[in-house]
């Protein structure tokens, strides 16, 4: 089960922020944040906050996502995310969500669906395949126009400067 819609708003608020400081920093603007869930799942508190670094860093990897997971496993002292969610602007991929279900996250929470490349709904579901050891909850449509509009304005200034 995950939180109430209110608090997943508040995330992706974060998780925009990070996404905009991709965009500053010449990267695709994704975002994630980790949020570690009380007891009865209905709140949490942040525990990483990450955006994509392909660009700064030259590594393949440096998804929002896979950074936030790693962020989150070193902040907590574990790499079982069991009660964490995970909240993202972009559907991720099929290595973010491969990153997801091996931290055994409590859920996904996403803005825009990617077509291109989505892997917990759109093209795949890594999240809900029960031939895993294990599946989490999603919930896709977060701010989604938010999501979706700070992306197309990113590609559509790229075009622009080419």
């Amino acid at each position: 089960m995950l939180p109430a819609l209110d608090h997943h708003d508040v995330w992706m608020d974060r998780a925009l922020d990070e996404a905009r400081a991709a965009a500053a920093a010449g990267d695709v603007p994704v975002g994630a944040v980790v949020v570690q869930l009380n007891e009865d799942r209905t709140d949490g508190v942040l525990v990483a906050a990450r955006h994509n670094e392909r660009e700064l860093t030259g590594d393949p990897t440096a998804h929002a996502e896979v950074l936030a997971v790693r962020h989150a496993a070193l902040t907590l002292g574990r790499w079982r995310l069991d009660d964490c969610l995970v909240v993202v602007t972009l559907e991720p991929c099929p290595m973010c969500a491969g990153a997801l279900w091996a931290s055994r996250v409590a859920g996904v929470v996403y803005g825009a669906d990617d077509m291109k490349a989505g892997a917990t709904g759109s093209l795949y579901h890594l999240g809900q395949d029960p031939r895993l050891n294990h599946e989490f909850a999603t919930r896709r449509g977060v701010k989604e126009h938010e999501c979706a509009e700070l992306l197309r304005s990113y590609f559509a200034r790229r075009r622009g400067a080419d």
